[in-house]
């Protein structure tokens, strides 16, 4: 089926419909099931419910867990790898399926743009399960077809099977591949959505202001000089939030549009805060601060191309790595600007606040506690006093000296190391 867009936008670029995957490691959820999120396991079941053999099944599960499953290639409707069976030459495998139609995915984009939450999670590399009620979407038993180049006639063979398990870990990866196997790309959807939420947000927007007052022309700049003029309408008042900003359409000459986005979205918001308050809310900010703040602010995890390049882009300029980048994000969402510093900048605390930590930890039943300026270290844990007074915790791999802020910031040590740790 043809799902160019037309007359709604440009259509998708090629590799948009068309993405591989290197050959990966299985990597079985906690709970002993081969995928780990609810749409993967979906996946899964899809081909098992319909499966006619449950001991073709278990062997294609060992295959894929041994690695049997070469690259795979998924474009709109269709799964594609090589998978190594007894003989020297690997088989062809593939899954077919029916690709979503166009009212199926208007029902799909209306949904996910309707709650912001919805945009966030799919950003995320997450589906929110209000979206498994778009029928077609979620792959039902016998929508699954398998095929193969191998001898054996069952449904489906073993070599299908490994495919078909070894593809779960793709979604769990990555949910934009179910929805490139339904027919449409990730830089596809992205555009319709953010089109959408910015043309529902204009709505509101227009539905809820107030008409502007106006004073005509001709008596506010009158003919004779010296005359008179009317006083100006009163002031309008500062809306509640900053405005949405306009949409952006692909261009292939013109900057990224998810870019543009968040450039203007971010210039909205401070433009709003100097309305509101009078000053301007990031003038006192280093760049490297308002790098990080900037960064802080995206919706995205990491995950996701737009945000990749945002790190990028801004640690090159700043002469940093994205690492550096993506540490200090973690550290500005967890305190802001102190949270930053106390990543960046250890000092000697007074005695008081600090000396108290390690008899409370230790009496809290925590392990040991080794200072060293305004820090506090197991193998694996840290607590650092910020000048705010507030504690924030920090966690690395046993071993090695590389610290990550985790949970919030609290006055109490052993309330930041237990929001830390989850208890």
């Amino acid at each position: 089926m043809n799902h160019a867009r037309g007359a709604r936008g440009a259509a998708p670029r090629h590799d948009d419909r068309r993405r591989s995957f290197p050959q990966v490691a299985p990597r079985g959820a906690p709970d002993g099931r081969f995928a780990a999120t609810w749409w993967g396991n979906a996946w899964v079941e899809a081909l098992e419910d319909a499966a006619l053999d449950a001991a073709r099944l278990a062997r294609g599960k060992a295959y894929a867990g041994r690695g049997h499953v070469d690259a795979i290639t998924v474009t709109p409707g269709r799964v594609v790898a090589y998978v190594h069976g007894s003989r020297p030459r690997p088989y062809r495998t593939e899954i077919r399926m029916r690709t979503l139609g166009d009212d199926g995915w208007e029902r799909f984009l209306d949904e996910a743009a309707a709650r912001p939450d919805h945009i966030a999670a799919l950003l995320d590399k997450d589906v929110p399960h209000a979206l498994e009620a778009v029928t077609g979407l979620l792959p039902a038993p016998g929508d699954l077809v398998p095929d193969c180049s191998c001898p054996d006639d069952g449904y489906p063979c073993k070599h299908a099977a490994a495919l078909c398990y070894q593809a779960a870990r793709i979604l769990d990866e990555d949910p934009f591949v179910l929805f490139l196997m339904r027919g449409r790309g990730e830089q596809e959807l992205l555009a319709e959505l953010t089109r959408r939420n910015a043309a529902m947000s204009a709505a509101e927007t227009t539905a809820a202001a107030p008409p502007m007052p106006t004073v005509l022309a001709r008596i506010a700049i009158p003919p004779a000089a010296g005359a008179w003029l009317p006083p100006l309408p009163p002031e309008l008042p500062v809306p509640d939030r900053p405005g949405r900003p306009a949409v952006f359409p692909p261009d292939p000459d013109a900057p990224d549009p998810l870019a543009l986005e968040l450039l203007a979205g971010e210039a909205a918001a401070r433009a709003h805060g100097f309305l509101a308050t009078g000053r301007d809310p990031v003038a006192a900010l280093t760049p490297w601060q308002d790098a990080v703040r900037l960064a802080a602010a995206h919706p995205g995890s990491g995950l996701t191309a737009s945000t990749r390049a945002l790190y990028r882009d801004l640690a090159y300029a700043l002469d940093r790595s994205p690492t550096d980048l993506a540490r200090a994000v973690a550290a500005w969402r967890q305190g802001g600007a102190a949270g930053l510093a106390v990543l960046e900048e250890p000092w000697d605390p007074p005695a008081g606040p600090f000396d108290r930590a390690r008899p409370a930890l230790l009496a809290a039943d925590f392990p040991a506690f080794r200072p060293w300026r305004n820090r506090l270290s197991t193998e694996s844990l840290q607590l650092r006093l910020g000048r705010d007074g507030l504690w924030y915790g920090y966690e690395s791999d046993a071993g090695r000296e590389d610290w990550w802020p985790r949970g919030g910031p609290d006055p109490d040590p052993v309330g930041a190391l237990t929001d830390l740790l989850g208890r």
